[in-house]
């Protein structure tokens, strides 16, 4: 087969990665990716349900592309990830699109290449959404696209319930992959050249606990940090709950795991966490930053803070404030409350008022640019280790990469180092990136 493929993706890292297998099987058939959809013979929404407004956006994007199937009619296209699980979604997409040729739930979409295939040798169209996860699908072909940095799924799913979250619903209960392929695709990644390795899972530190056995999140962790070759070790997301000492202890140890966790804590309220079921309190939250703080000095946190949930009062509001304070996070997503239908919290009484969210979501981006940019000064006149990511965007004179701890860092350089670590000396300082100067190509 021949001709070009589109993917539009929505939603986190996690949807990223599954467009790169996504994108993995089409090259299997033959296809090669088309710079923008006109050009395309089949093109894939990978979609997000995540907040309901990127649903909304979605089902907009989707319908434009009548325009496309009007003019061509050999034109494939396909739907799948997390809005597609959702009860009755795929009838609703059908009736709303009668175009759309394939609808693919998150539990089997290693099967799109199958039905790809089916539609152009017999023509036929695919609505498949399976309610039970299944096992694990390895060896599902996969094209990376985010340079030197590669994620690696170790598990799949939620078992947590968080009462504004849709994920456990449309992702099924935690399976995790065996420790065996997840080291051996981490292996044939830094044979590959691949400098960064990201650990991909709903709640990481829940990795093991389906496989009755002793091997948990820790092991893995260990286990990786004890490869041959220069590189770097990152994962998301972590929740507070399940992040134990023996992970803290590992990352203290290994060199190649950074020193960076991800670490959201939602809300500073208490009351408000209890009502979002995150099964911890502020104060517990504190003690694992305190333990993280006493073990790994240099480590940096980043967080998600949610304001504008539904029964927060002014206190519980303050409360956040004065937690993002007291811990003071290099960074922090930061977002407003938005109903999502099919979760606990959609039918909670006292919803904010939109005015006083956005009144506090300003006030809380105040304080931690604040804190982001007394951070970022605190690294200028110091050498750090930084992974060269590739050029600017904007500027090919201009290269960026990463300190161990996250930080973005620009610099100039008339050699193209990407791939390469370089110690770099920061003269300047924004909130979020800082610029510096090459003292010694590492490697």
């Amino acid at each position: 087969m021949n001709g070009f493929y589109y993917i539009t993706t929505y939603g986190c890292q996690m949807n990223v990665h599954e467009s790169e297998k996504i994108a993995g099987m089409l090259e299997d058939l033959g296809f090669e990716p088309a710079d923008e959809e006109k050009k395309a013979n089949v093109i894939v929404f990978n979609t997000c349900c995540i907040r309901e407004h990127a649903e909304q956006r979605a089902y907009g994007n989707i319908g434009a592309l009548k325009k496309f199937k009007k003019a061509n009619k050999n034109l494939i296209i396909a739907v799948c990830g997390c809005m597609t699980q959702q009860n009755n979604a795929a009838e609703k997409l059908k009736q709303t699109f009668p175009f759309i040729d394939i609808i693919v739930g998150t539990h089997n979409l290693y099967k799109l290449e199958d039905f790809i295939k089916n539609k152009i040798d017999d023509k036929k169209n695919t609505i498949e959404i399976l309610q039970s996860e299944g096992n694990i699908v390895e060896d599902v072909p996969m094209t990376r696209t985010s340079g030197i940095n590669a994620w690696v799924n170790i598990m799949y799913g939620c078992n947590n319930f968080c009462t504004y979250c849709i994920v456990p619903y449309v992702r099924g209960r935690e399976r995790s992959r065996k420790k065996d392929d997840i080291l051996n695709e981490v292996k044939d990644l830094i044979n590959k050249g691949y400098k960064e390795i990201t650990l991909l899972g709903q709640n990481v530190n829940s990795y093991g606990k389906d496989l009755n056995t002793d091997y948990n999140f820790a092991k893995l962790l260990k286990d990786i940090a004890q490869l041959e070759g220069k590189f770097r070790v990152r994962f998301m997301t972590s929740h507070p709950k399940d992040l134990s000492l023996e992970v803290i202890e590992t990352i203290a140890k290994y060199d190649k795991l950074c020193n960076y966790i991800h670490l959201p804590i939602q809300s500073g309220s208490d009351k408000i966490l209890k009502a979002m079921n995150r099964n911890y309190t502020s104060d517990y939250y504190i003690s694992i930053v305190n333990k993280i703080n006493e073990l790994i000095p240099d480590c940096k946190l980043s967080t998600d803070i949610m304001v504008g949930f539904p029964g927060e009062t002014e206190k519980d509001f303050e409360d956040t404030l004065k937690l993002a304070e007291k811990i003071r996070f290099a960074s922090a997503f930061t977002f407003i409350y938005s109903k999502r239908s099919g979760t606990v919290a959609y039918k909670m009484e006292n919803q904010i008022d939109e005015a006083i969210k956005k009144a506090r979501i300003d006030k809380l981006i105040k304080l931690q640019n604040k804190i982001s940019k007394e951070i970022s000064n605190s690294y200028i006149g110091k050498i750090y280790e930084v992974l060269c990511e590739g050029t600017d965007k904007k500027d090919k004179g201009i290269y960026v990469g990463r300190t161990d701890c996250g930080r973005l860092v620009a610099f100039k350089s008339d050699a193209d180092y990407t791939g390469k670590f370089l110690n770099i000396k920061i003269t300047g300082a924004n909130a979020l990136s800082l610029k510096g100067e090459i003292k010694e190509v590492l490697n």
